[in-house]
């Protein structure tokens, strides 16, 4: 170590405060960068865990494979395991469950029975083909008498739709008509199997599927040449190239059909998505450039705000011989320093942070979301490199240029610091009228602020640069939601019932069982209308751009009208923020108009939202039967149905409706207007009863042991529990960001100012000095903290509206919506701004206002 270094470290000891601040800021960012990188890392471990905890580990599926075809799967380089499975089902004349007639045959290879999740409940899972564990599911709900030990002859084959005229899977309802089930068991097999074991009913079975799980096993070696299986692949290494590699493969085997688990791969960052990756790939370039900045101006301002104490010092090295290398060395030198020692506590601190929320919200998620994997810290070598090298990389700029200006600076000039404060009347000159309309002690904080223009100009900084991070970000996570429900089913309930022979009367019963939180009756009905051109939704008018416009002026569009219970009704309307017995009036009938949808562009793949259609409150709509004949033709016998006022425009939907797709309307009315439009017509409408449950499961029980024909129970509660797990594990994820940020942004800003103010003891001493008093010096502090932020707002949301706009422009490659400036959050960040600068500046000032003045004119160091 030579005499330069060690007069630098002599210097960084004598200047404890300002290096303490220095390294708090470097310690800060280092944090920030390594617990973001590492809470977004966690968080899709989490996913990826818990999706196979519930669905099993596969990454490719080929399906109808032969024996040779298993083989060459086997046999690629990229097959790391590989699953093979088969289906079947067979009549289970036992079940006194009439929407579940059949024994469904769920059939695994060793592998399969391995990487699928299953619950033994009673003795074990099958090892030859003639041996199956049945689910508990048909002993509970079923009341079949089947135990272990029991030997079943079963006839296997497929279910087949002579009406869709395909072959019908588990995620098929059981078709039904009034006169019973239509659907035919195709038998192509009968064998006898031996029950060795019980199991739970799988979580991958949807409740509403009609067989009953029984786990077979296929025994490969045993295939023959005519005997073909699915096979679940899963890969050694997961990238993008899986998926033209999987096509490839398919091809030189002559394999049809190539399925992925698009959900799985996506927790992985892996889509054949070519717009959603842009989405991802432009989101996180975007975001990190923000964390980035933000994670610069922290260590930056920490260094830049203390110029003038490294300049005289410097200029002391100066004037005893150092040259311009050895002081360029010298700062270089200091910021290594504080890096080997804040560069590690920060990422420790970080890790820290994060494990210790991991630790305090897990039980909290195991709760909320029915989650049965734990959120892990996940340390990857990447988030550490790269908290590391944004660290070191921030830390050489923040040194670099202090040190190339300190390095051409005059031993005389860097002593007396004159080049810091250069005064003429223009840089120092203030309006009158800050003097008549504020006082002496604005004009004279403004002029402090002026002359101080450097140390000014980089708490601005600062606080621009807090006001874009929280600002982005924000907006950054709402987009991210919106854009996740927007891709999610519009699931919100968890039971529907139907049945065709069933009326209000009959389905209100259900309504009343245990368990039922809310419910609603609706009954639907097709129509079709003639919208103006002038309504007609933007994106409608984009795709028959190369169309003529109907001659008449009017687009036919499709109406899907929703009745409600009375009790339903009343509670929509209020959610709407109308009066339901506006509604109410036959002779004037009013119907509620779903005008905001979703729907996915064809080709594209990308999510749009947009409006229904462009119309107003009082606008009449004649409702039409729906035409035999082309509909984008004008009909010339349309059937009237009657005519319909829009009560309301809204964006909230109703339990148990979906929303229309492009060139289609959603009407909401009471079910009193229903009665009335249907009074004159022979039309048939169907009712549908929808539930949410405390326990699902225990309700559909409920209603199969009631055991009415003709009743279709389909239950969604897992699919929608799924739903809602990923809008609220995105939602700790951005909430804790945000909170993140917004404690980081306060950290800045008052370690800006808090450092500012160190600096200018002298300043303030002398202005004490000259006779100014207490309470003027506490009002010409208010007035600086005014000044700074206005100028912080001035600069920072304009910043943030253009940071806004470009992640707006980056979602819309997959998901296309209106933007909309948050005006709350902008809000919040004004009156927050404006507290935080004068809470900062104010516990700066009590710290020293008590200082004694000849001290505080003679102080070097702080």
């Amino acid at each position: 170590m030579n005499i330069v270094q060690k007069v630098t470290i002599r210097h960084l000891k004598e200047n404890k405060r300002r290096t303490l601040v220095t390294m708090i800021g470097v310690i800060i960012s280092v944090a920030m960068i390594t617990a973001v990188t590492t809470l977004g890392f966690s968080f899709l471990d989490l996913m990826v865990r818990q999706h196979i905890a519930k669905h099993g580990e596969w990454h490719v599926l080929f399906k109808d494979v032969n024996k040779d075809q298993i083989k060459a799967l086997e046999q690629d380089s990229e097959t790391k395991t590989m699953i093979l499975s088969s289906t079947g089902y067979s009549d289970l004349k036992e079940s006194e469950n009439e929407n579940k007639p059949y024994l469904f045959f769920q059939n695994y290879n060793r592998a399969g029975l391995k990487h699928f999740p299953m619950e033994v409940v009673e003795g074990r899972l099958p090892r030859t083909e003639n041996e199956i564990a049945i689910s508990e599911a048909m002993i509970n709900n079923g009341k079949v008498d089947f135990k272990i030990g029991d030997q079943l002859t079963v006839e296997i084959g497929e279910r087949w739709s002579p009406v869709t005229e395909k072959v019908l899977t588990q995620t098929d309802f059981l078709q039904q008509d009034e006169d019973g089930v239509i659907e035919e068991l195709r038998t192509h097999e009968t064998k006898t199997v031996t029950i060795v074991g019980m199991i739970e009913r799988p979580t991958w079975e949807p409740t509403w599927s009609p067989g009953y799980t029984a786990i077979g096993f296929i025994d490969e070696t045993a295939l023959s040449n005519t005997h073909t299986v699915d096979a679940f692949v899963v890969l050694t290494e997961i990238d993008r190239s899986l998926y033209k590699h999987a096509k490839s493969l398919a091809a030189a085997e002559g394999i049809d059909k190539v399925n992925y688990n698009g959900e799985l791969l996506r927790y992985y960052g892996v889509t054949n998505n070519a717009q959603l990756h842009k989405t991802l790939y432009s989101l996180v370039a975007i975001i990190m450039s923000v964390i980035i900045i933000g994670s610069v101006a922290l260590i930056y301002n920490a260094f830049s705000i203390s110029v003038s104490e490294r300049t005289r010092h410097l200029g002391m090295l100066a004037s005893v011989g150092a040259t311009k290398r050895q002081k360029r060395n010298s700062v270089f030198f200091e910021g290594a320093v504080i890096g080997v020692i804040s560069i590690p506590i920060g990422i420790l601190a970080g890790l820290a942070g994060i494990g210790i929320t991991f630790v305090f919200i897990n039980n909290l998620l195991r709760k909320a979301l029915g989650v049965s994997e734990n959120l892990e810290l996940v340390v990857t070598p990447s988030s550490i490199l790269i908290a590391c090298g944004i660290s070191i990389l921030t830390i050489f700029i923040s040194t670099y240029i202090p040190a190339q200006r300190a390095s051409r600076v005059s031993a005389i000039e860097a002593i007396r610091q004159s080049h810091d404060i250069k005064l003429t009347g223009k840089t120092v000159k203030t309006s009158k009228l800050v003097r008549k309309v504020f006082g002496l002690e604005a004009e004279i904080g403004l002029k402090n602020v002026k002359r101080n223009r450097k140390k000014y100009l980089a708490t601005v900084f600062s606080l621009v640069i807090s006001i874009v991070l929280f600002l982005s970000v924000t907006f950054f996570t709402d987009n991210l939601k919106k854009s996740l429900s927007m891709s999610q089913d519009e699931l919100t309930y968890d039971i529907q019932i139907s049945g065709s022979q069933l009326k209000n009367e009959d389905l209100t019963e259900y309504t009343k069982l245990d368990h039922v939180t809310k419910s609603t009756i609706i009954e639907e009905m097709n129509l079709e209308a003639l919208i103006p051109w002038a309504e007609v939704s933007e994106q409608l008018k984009t795709q028959l751009a190369n169309e003529p416009v109907p001659e008449d002026g009017m687009h036919p569009y499709y109406v899907y009208l929703s009745a409600l219970d009375q009790k339903s009704f009343e509670e929509y309307a209020k959610q709407v923020g109308v009066e339901a017995k506006e509604f109410t009036n036959p002779d004037t009938p009013k119907a509620i108009v779903i005008e905001q949808i979703s729907y996915e562009e064809a080709g594209t793949g990308r999510i749009i939202e947009t409006n229904s259609i462009q119309s107003e409150v009082g606008k009449r709509i004649d409702l039409f039967m729906m035409p035999s004949g082309d509909m984008e033709h004008e009909q010339p016998d349309r059937e009237v149905v009657g005519s319909i006022e829009i009560g309301a425009l809204t964006h909230h939907v109703p339990m148990g409706v979906n929303t229309a797709s492009l060139g289609s309307v959603n009407l909401i009315v009471p079910q009193s207007t229903m009665d009335s439009l249907l009074a004159n017509t022979d039309i048939e409408v169907f009712p549908y009863v929808y539930l949410n449950s405390s326990d699902p499961m225990a309700t559909q029980t409920a209603i199969e042991d009631r055991k009415d024909s003709n009743v279709n129970v389909f239950n969604v509660y897992q699919q929608r529990q799924q739903d809602e797990q990923m809008i609220m594990l995105m939602s700790v994820f951005t909430y804790g960001f945000i909170t993140l940020i917004s404690l980081i942004s306060i950290a800045n800003i008052f370690n800006t100012i808090s450092t500012s103010i160190s600096l200018r003891k002298r300043e303030f001493a002398m202005l004490r000095s000259v006779g100014m008093t207490p309470n003027g010096f506490n009002k010409m502090i208010q007035y600086e903290s005014i000044f700074y932020g206005v100028k912080a707002l001035t600069y920072g949301l304009p910043i943030s509206v253009l940071v806004m706009l470009a992640i707006h422009r980056s979602t819309n490659y997959t998901f296309e919506y209106g933007f909309l400036l948050p005006w709350m959050s902008i809000l919040f960040v004004i009156v927050v701004i404006f507290l935080i600068v004068g809470s900062a500046m104010l516990y700066s000032i009590s710290k020293i206002k008590n200082e004694n003045i000849i001290e505080s004119l003679k102080q070097e160091n702080i």
